[in-house]
């Protein structure tokens, strides 16, 4: 019997303009998704998070549901979860990353 890998057959099955859609509707469901979903997607604890964060607990439970944040709250955040925060203003068909 045969193995094939997924990339492999992936490619075949969609082709690159498949790969590229379904690239596309990821990357768009994954910038919808809210903070607290984001750190149980990379396998991090609210503790765990607030202690790289330099936050409680507390703070940082409430940090995930605020409606507004700071950026550099958000990047201390991001950080914590082992990433790194970047801004991106669309402005039409403009897409320009920000340096904050």
């Amino acid at each position: 019997m045969k193995l094939h890998r997924w990339e492999d057959l992936k490619r075949k099955k969609l082709g690159p303009e498949g790969v590229d859609r379904v690239r596309r509707r990821v990357e768009a469901e994954l910038l919808e998704a809210n903070l607290a979903e984001l750190r149980q997607v990379v396998g991090v604890t609210q503790v765990e998070a607030a202690g790289r964060a330099e936050m409680t607990q507390g703070e940082l439970s409430k940090f995930e549901r605020r409606p507004d944040r700071l950026v550099s709250t958000l990047r201390r955040y991001v950080q914590a979860l082992g990433g790194e925060l970047e801004v991106t203003a669309v402005v039409g068909q403009k897409r320009v990353k920000l340096h904050v």
